[in-house]
């Protein structure tokens, strides 16, 4: 599937698992501050941006002036740009995530709102369309969280100053997407904003909810019928419930992160090592799949899928929304988020 998972799918699920991230994006605001974000445009560099270089481990990007003409692969960069003022000239393609305009949503909605032309969008991952982006003549590739190889990194830096990840593949923080995309773009003091908005509008929610300080968690997936894996906490979808308050299950520190995946795969023999979470997350790929998935007795005899405790989507774009911390992503999810939230809580007797 997509790159709806993209930490997930390229990283964790390698095996056909349909639908593979969800990260809980919640802050206190509607959809609006999203359109406020993109109708940033004409956006000037900061003084002294540059010329500017960019170290990334698979390469420097010597960005001499600022660009006009932004492509961008991976996650999140696009939202960020666009946050930034700078809408992308193309973007990497995200079908599993999309709805009836073939755009995320979110993106669609602020860059049409704020009287933006929406960017071409081209294939990405192993099938990425070189050609695409060469006809684009970008002026700069941003992927600081992507899953781009050396090989195409090499051919990318021809065409434009390619920015990639820092260290290993989508790996990057959310907070520090941002700031490497606020400083490819010539407006590094700006990042400071957005990270802070995006802060607050999580604290806020939290305020909303002083409940949450009493329900511990956990954050499940699965590839398939007798799988299961659990989120590690420092993965975006676990911190964001952390920083409205709910607390992460203790049993979760006591799984083996897989390597790179900032998760644990620990099998459905381990279910009942949940029995501490009050509440369970997790996603579907579809409704068939979930009637699959819960079928299973060792699945849903974990307390809280037993008791109805459990937050779960199927819905395309909001698991794609809420798989991602950016500026417009999270004022996407939070309206959405939060009830269901609520449900899960109250029905585990919190």
């Amino acid at each position: 599937m997509p790159s709806v998972f993209t930490p997930l799918r390229r990283r964790v699920l390698a095996a056909g698992a349909a639908a593979v991230s969800l990260g809980l994006l919640v802050g206190g605001c509607g959809s609006d501050d999203a359109n406020e974000a993109a109708a940033d445009t004409g956006a000037k560099a900061e003084a002294g941006a540059f010329p500017v270089t960019i170290e990334s481990a698979l390469g420097d990007a010597v960005i001499e002036k600022a660009p006009k003409r932004v492509v961008t692969l991976g996650q999140g960069s696009a939202e960020t740009a666009i946050a930034l003022g700078n809408v992308p000239v193309g973007i990497e393609s995200y079908a599993w995530g999309s709805d009836e305009s073939g755009y995320l949503p979110w993106i669609h909605d602020a860059v049409t709102k704020s009287g933006g032309t929406l960017p071409e969008q081209f294939d990405g991952g192993e099938e990425l369309d070189i050609e695409a982006i060469t006809e684009l003549e970008p002026d700069v590739i941003l992927a600081p969280w992507s899953g781009i190889t050396q090989k195409q990194y090499d051919i990318l830096k021809d065409i434009a100053p390619t920015v990639a990840y820092p260290d290993k593949a989508w790996s990057t923080n959310w907070d520090q997407q941002i700031e490497i995309v606020a400083k490819a773009l010539g407006r590094p003091d700006k990042a400071k904003e957005l990270t802070s908005k995006i802060d607050k509008q999580l604290s806020d929610a939290a305020a909303t909810r002083p409940d949450y300080k009493n329900v511990t968690f956990s954050y499940i997936y699965t590839s398939g019928p007798g799988s299961l894996g659990v989120f590690k906490p420092e993965e975006q979808r676990v911190e964001v419930l952390s920083k409205l308050g709910l607390k992460v299950d203790p049993v979760v520190d006591t799984f083996k992160e897989t390597e790179g995946t900032d998760s644990a795969l620990i099998g459905l023999e381990n279910a009942n090592k949940l029995s501490g979470s009050d509440v369970v997350f997790t996603f579907y790929s579809d409704e068939k799949s979930r009637e699959e998935i819960e079928a299973q007795p060792l699945y849903a005899a974990i307390p809280a899928v037993k008791k109805g405790a459990l937050v779960h989507s199927s819905d395309q774009p909001f698991v794609t929304a809420s798989s991602m911390i950016n500026p417009l992503t999270v004022p996407y999810s939070i309206e959405r988020y939060l009830p269901m939230i609520d449900k899960a809580v109250a029905e585990a007797g919190k």
